[in-house]
């Protein structure tokens, strides 16, 4: 049996799957606020699963940020509470048993290359678009992880092909300006339409307003695709992936799946581009079954 945990900000997800990959229970709780409480609460969950279906399983955690390799601590993670801690090391104590973790993109990536939107692919780049936006790479199954463990964060990279307007570009929590992330997450969307029209709108509002015929979404919502089809053409440019998957809120706007490919072309060092680009296949459940396979051998 394999355990999944995905630590969000707001919930922490588990789930058991057998050898198949057929979901044997799941739970969800609300985040605790602190490191002790965090480590307790995966402890009590993975207990919890254990009871129900009378199996011990593996263990692998989607998480937000990384471990470095460097120093065994967590950096870069939203959930401020994680960061400087040997989040592996006291894991492993409390339960008792090794475990394997990976940022919460990576495990989407994971999922979907393994039995979702791109199962079979020889290469699979996962993108994450929602509150933040990030990526991982899986090559033949396995998770490229690289010697920073920052594969795949093509967020913190620059807008590339950039357009006289779109400079110096908007602030990154990073410290930079302008990153792919201001401009293709959920709130980066929001903050176009509103420095266009003055009108504060959700993402979902957006959309809505586009499809009704609004003027101003509808340029918004094109923008946001070239945009999205401009960052995706240098990911493309450096791996050339056999498959993109998209997955985080924005994903579910239909129209990206014909306007993003229709005009990465344009930016794409190629003549043709054969790179499907698909949506999710499962969903908010990716990130805690790519985390229960982060044990493939099982």
């Amino acid at each position: 049996m394999r355990i999944g945990i995905d630590l969000g900000g707001t919930k922490i997800e588990a789930i058991a799957l057998d050898s198949t990959g057929n979901e044997l229970a799941r739970k969800r709780i609300p985040s605790p606020r602190s490191y002790d409480a965090t480590i307790a609460a995966i402890r009590d969950l993975v207990a919890a699963l254990e009871a129900e279906t009378g199996e011990q399983g593996t263990v692998g955690i989607g998480m937000p940020g990384a471990v470095s390799p460097a120093t065994g601590l967590v950096k870069n993670a939203n959930s401020t509470w994680l960061i400087g801690h040997p989040f592996g090391r006291d894991l492993e104590a409390a339960l008792g048993r090794e475990v394997r973790l990976a940022n919460d993109a990576d495990c989407f990536a994971l999922s979907e290359a393994t039995d979702g939107a791109a199962a079979g692919a020889k290469t699979v780049f996962g993108v994450i678009l929602g509150t933040g936006v990030g990526g991982g790479l899986v090559v033949n199954g396995a998770l490229l992880s690289g010697p920073n463990a920052i594969a795949g964060e093509w967020g913190h990279n620059s807008l590339p092909f950039v357009l006289a307007d779109e400079m110096p570009g908007p602030d990154c929590y990073c410290g930079k300006k302008g990153c792919i992330e201001t401009w293709v997450s959920g709130p980066g969307f929001a903050a176009d339409y509103m420095r266009d029209t003055r009108e504060a709108l959700s993402p979902e509002a957006i959309v809505a307003a586009a499809e009704a015929g609004n003027r101003p979404a509808r340029l918004a919502l094109r923008r946001y695709a070239d945009r999205l089809a401009r960052a995706l053409a240098h990911v493309i440019d450096i791996l050339d992936p056999h498959a993109i998957v998209l997955g985080g809120g924005m994903s579910n706007i239909a129209a990206l799946y014909d306007e993003v490919p229709s005009r990465w072309g344009a930016y794409v060092f190629s003549d043709t581009v054969a790179t499907p680009l698909l949506r999710h296949k499962h969903g908010d459940a990716s990130g805690v079954r790519g985390a229960a396979w982060l044990w493939p051998e099982n």
